[in-house]
């Protein structure tokens, strides 16, 4: 417990260890230290010397040898508040310095962030749909419909299209195979997909199908499609150029179908 306290004031797990020692013995020798925390004396006088810089141990010589001792503990305390006041310091010094480190940040280029969602968290994608659509106030988005994973795709938001009507939130949709219908706010136009002989279902015994959603939101593209164990995962890529070209491919394959 104590050595976890005072890991959160700076000490290694070492320091802490001959702090604790010298509050247990009371005036030590380097090599009465070294042997009872099990250190070399090298790495003991090491540390000594750092706990004496953050004034909770000092020494005494007698005759010919050095003795250290620990402090009062209620030093401690002063330790923790001088590191609150250069935590305050350096706050304020990182707040003034933000706009230079941001445009650094900046002058690196777009950076990609891709996230990743598991079965039970396909419905934070839906949501966010509708949070990015009304946030940037672009209410139309658009979407690759593909056969095969429609029906796992909602069953964790199952009046997304519900929510979505009433928010005004409109949806262009190319569907890959058959199937899908309109709910309101939505057009459709299919994509006729022609299916490999060669390819084979990762599900046996089922024909190959295309099982990727693909939806496009501004500033972000996401991908939804079926482990091994027929369960529907996601990754969904941040990236304002990356939503921009896929845009522009699925305007002009739109406007041929």
């Amino acid at each position: 417990m104590y050595n976890e306290l005072l890991n959160k004031l700076g000490f290694s797990d070492k320091s802490a260890k001959l702090y604790l020692a010298l509050l247990q013995l009371g005036p030590s020798s380097v090599r009465k230290l070294a042997e009872f925390c099990e250190l070399n004396r090298g790495t003991t006088y090491d540390t000594l010397k750092w706990l004496q810089e953050r004034g909770v141990v000092t020494f005494y010589q007698k005759q010919t040898k050095q003795y250290f001792v620990a402090e009062n503990p209620e030093k401690l305390l002063n330790l923790a508040k001088n590191q609150e006041e250069e935590l305050k310091e350096a706050q304020k010094r990182i707040s003034k310095a933000i706009p230079e480190l941001q445009a650094l940040y900046n002058k690196g280029g777009e950076r990609p962030v891709a996230r990743y969602y598991e079965k039970d968290e396909i419905s934070k994608i839906l949501q966010d749909v509708l949070d990015t659509c009304e946030e940037t106030g672009e209410m139309v988005y658009r979407i690759y419909s593909a056969e095969g994973i429609r029906e796992y795709l909602y069953d964790s938001f199952d009046t997304f299209s519900d929510v979505r009507i009433a928010k005004g939130i409109a949806v262009k949709v190319i569907a890959m195979g058959k199937g899908g219908e309109l709910r309101g706010l939505d057009e459709r136009k299919w994509l006729k997909v022609t299916r490999d002989p060669h390819l084979t279902s990762p599900y046996k015994g089922e024909e190959y199908i295309n099982n990727t959603y693909i939806i496009y939101i501004p500033g972000k593209t996401a991908y939804v499609s079926l482990n091994a164990k027929k369960e529907p995962i996601g990754v969904v890529i941040e990236n304002d150029g990356v939503f921009e070209t896929q845009k522009i491919i699925f305007d002009n394959l739109w406007k041929t179908l």
